[in-house]
Parts: C-alpha cells; sequence; structure tokens
C-alpha cells in the first residue's frame, strides 16, 4: 500500500523537463511580433522609392513635352513669319501692277507720240501740196503704228458701218431716214468703239436708220 501512495505521489509532481520546454517555447515566440514590425518597416522605403522613380520618370517626360512644345511653338512663328512676308510680297506686286500696269502700253505709244509730233512739224502755213502730202503721209504712218500697238495688247477696233445695230456694243446717239441702209443697221459711225480681248472698254457711237415714217422713238408718224 506504501508503494502505491509513493507511485501515485510520483505523479502528481511535475516534470521539470516538460516545463522547462514550454517556457522555452513561449520565449522563442514572443520575438514574432518584432519581426513582422521589421517586415513592415522595410515595406516603406521601397514604396518610397517607387514613388521617387514615378516622379522622376513623369519630370522627364514633362520636360520632354515642354522641348516638344517649344519647337512646335518656333515652327509655328517662322511659318507665320514666312506667310506675312509672302502676304506683304504679294500685296507689294498688286500695288506694281495697278501703278505700272501699262508701261508696255505707254513704251510703245511713246513711238506714236514721236510720230504725231514729228508731223506737226511741216509747215501748213504754205498751203501747197507737197506740205499737205507729208502730213497725210506722217498721219498714215501713225495710223498704222497705233494699230500694230493695239493688236499687241489686243485692242481692237468696232467701226460698224452698214452693220446691224447691237445694243450691247454700240450706243445709237440719232436715227434717220436712209435709202441705202435697211432700218435697224448703222448709217454712220461718229466715234468707234473698242474691245480688250472680249471685254468692251467703248461702245460705238452710231447713227442707226429707221423705217419711213418712224422718229427717232420708234413711234409711227401719222
Amino acid at each position: 500500500m506504501g508503494g502505491k501512495k509513493h507511485a501515485e505521489k510520483k505523479r502528481a509532481e511535475p516534470s521539470v523537463g516538460p516545463q522547462t520546454s514550454m517556457k522555452d517555447s513561449q520565449g522563442a515566440r514572443q520575438p514574432a511580433p518584432a519581426a513582422a514590425g521589421a517586415a513592415r518597416g522595410g515595406a516603406k522605403p521601397q514604396r518610397e522609392a517607387r514613388l521617387e522613380s514615378e516622379l522622376t520618370q513623369l519630370q522627364a517626360e514633362l520636360e520632354a513635352t515642354r522641348l516638344k512644345a517649344e519647337e512646335e511653338l518656333d515652327k509655328f512663328l517662322r511659318a507665320k513669319a514666312e506667310v506675312d512676308n509672302v502676304r506683304r510680297r504679294a500685296e507689294i506686286d498688286v500695288a506694281n501692277a495697278c501703278k505700272y500696269g501699262i508701261e508696255r502700253l505707254a513704251t510703245e505709244m511713246l513711238a506714236v507720240c514721236d510720230s504725231l509730233e514729228l508731223a506737226r512739224t511741216v509747215d501748213i502755213e504754205q498751203e501747197n501740196q507737197t506740205a499737205l502730202a507729208k502730213m497725210h503721209e506722217g498721219l498714215d504712218l501713225t495710223l498704222k503704228l497705233m494699230d500694230s500697238v493695239f493688236k499687241k495688247f489686243s485692242l481692237s477696233v468696232i467701226n460698224p458701218e452698214h452693220a446691224k445695230f447691237d445694243p450691247e456694243r454700240h450706243q445709237a446717239v440719232g436715227m434717220v431716214e436712209s435709202e441705202q441702209v435697211p432700218p435697224g443697221h448703222v448709217v454712220q459711225v461718229v466715234q468707234k468703239g473698242y474691245l480688250l480681248h472680249d471685254r468692251l472698254l467703248r461702245p460705238a457711237m452710231v447713227i442707226v436708220a429707221k423705217a419711213r415714217g418712224v422718229d427717232k422713238n420708234g413711234d409711227s408718224n401719222p
């Protein structure tokens, strides 16, 4: 019986080995929170480094965009300056064309003027046939020279004698009865007209034939 109590008492006493093992195990688990904090503390510098890298990249992209914008602005200003120069040159050319557009015609007309001045040197006070012949000869040469100038500049004469009256190119200054010219036709050209290419410069002033018994307004006379 005494041996049985001794065995029970022995079982009731705690074992030193297991307790020491539990303490050691508990002591080993205690540093775990400190390790987690260290891990979180290491993630923060990494995030800051990543943000700094992204910021550096954005700054580089912003600088590249700024340089590109300056380049495009410089191109625009150069193009605008060139357009302004072209516009100014065009305005000068148009002004010169309006101012000196008749330079060629004026140069050609100088020869006509010289011919007319030469014709004026004839002494008409002598009233002889030789002087008159020379004057007419000079005038004929001048008219031929003027016709040549007109042809160079596409000027054509409207001389509609005995032609049908054309209100687009003729201007009637009177009406007369005529036995040689049918009614509605030009009896006499008072002043010739002129065309520049196909544009009317001046209508021909004419006298138009009318039917017998019709006044100049086209009304029948009783």
